[in-house]
């Protein structure tokens, strides 16, 4: 789990290091990792379960559902983030 939470935290460099900012990218990560995982479905519901359960977070329901449904997350740095995480198909080799 340690190996996927490393491979993510490159989308915590888009947040601001405001207290805020930290909370969210943090949030974030964590969502991403509640998805990635096959404990439950997809649901904002289940991913809140999933964070209190899973990880331990003490993450305030309304805040949570506050945040799933902003429209401030900077999706068109957060794609080219995801895109250059996914290696290259291509070898050298034969």
């Amino acid at each position: 789990m340690t190996m996927l939470r490393d491979l993510l935290t490159p989308f915590q460099s888009d947040f601001s290091d405001t207290r805020l900012g930290r909370e969210r990218s943090h949030w974030f990560i964590f969502t991403l990792l509640a998805v990635i995982v096959p404990f439950t479905s997809s649901m904002s519901s289940n991913l809140l379960h999933s964070l209190q359960t899973l990880f331990g977070l003490n993450v305030n329901a309304r805040r949570f559902y506050f945040f799933m449904a902003s429209t401030h997350l900077a999706w068109d740095r957060l794609w080219p983030i995801a895109w250059n995480l996914i290696p290259s198909p291509w070898s050298t080799g034969a």
